[in-house]
């Protein structure tokens, strides 16, 4: 499908100026289509066109994934301790330039027995869909190289602010050896501070493989977080990390 699309973006210029002697709509409608078809995967969370998108874990066990984007926070301490009161593994998907400024968190968080994922240097959620193929290779690589000079390699998995990507992420993705992560379960936690909100938009998704995506860095960040992880539990699951061997597309 990829290839498809970025043949697309090349010919559909030329095929509209053919198509303009008859149809000025037809040309214009050639070129909408094909901007369309990158956008759609571009914007779209998940949507595998454009490249693989690892969205659940391949379990025949009461098994879930949980994922928290966007630290090393203030509130990392607090969570380590939640995780392990409760019994939980967890990847951490963090942005370069703070683990630049807390390389300790870094080495808190693999020592207790989580592990570690690219999420961008600066995590420019705004403009990452559409930034030019070398500041997205600066973002990615940048962090991948704070996070090696912390913990001694470079993570494997990588998750696009946001989830948005464009056709130049994949790419870099492949050069640097690392896996796109997306999710089953999603909270919009970022927008409320309801627990209770976030446990009724995650609880639907949960099943055997899910990956969870919840934040840290907010006011009721550990909160909501102890919520879910107490409702999942609740149900006879287990956190779990697993291998990357195990990650599938299939949402």
């Amino acid at each position: 499908m990829r290839q498809i699309i970025l043949t697309g973006l090349v010919v559909a210029p030329f095929a509209a100026i053919i198509v303009w002697h008859w149809s000025i709509l037809g040309a214009f409608g050639i070129i909408a289509l094909s901007h369309g078809l990158v956008l759609y995967p571009t914007l779209r969370p998940n949507v595998q066109w454009l490249g693989p998108v690892m969205t659940r874990f391949e379990t025949t066990e009461r098994e879930v994934w949980l994922t928290v984007d966007d630290g090393p926070t203030d509130d990392t301490a607090a969570l380590l301790d939640l995780f392990d009161a409760r019994g939980v593994k967890a990847t951490f998907f963090v942005k370069g330039v703070l683990a630049e400024k807390h390389p300790e968190s870094i080495r808190e968080i693999v020592r207790r027995g989580h592990t570690i994922g690219n999420h961008s240097y600066s995590h420019p959620s705004a403009t990452f869909w559409c930034l030019p193929a070398w500041n997205i290779a600066a973002q990615i690589e940048r962090c991948n190289l704070v996070l090696a000079n912390i913990l001694g390699a470079p993570p494997k998995l990588f998750r696009a602010p946001v989830g948005t990507k464009n056709p130049s992420v994949h790419p870099v993705l492949k050069r640097n050896g690392l896996t796109l992560v997306g999710w089953s379960a999603r909270a919009f936690d970022t927008k409320t501070s309801d627990p209770d909100r976030v446990v009724g938009r995650i609880m639907p998704d949960i099943a055997p493989g899910t990956i969870i995506l919840l934040h840290q860095g907010r006011r009721e960040s550990v909160a909501m977080l102890a919520r879910v992880i107490d409702e999942v539990q609740a149900r006879g699951y287990r956190f779990v990390i697993p291998p990357t061997d195990r990650l599938r597309t299939n949402k």
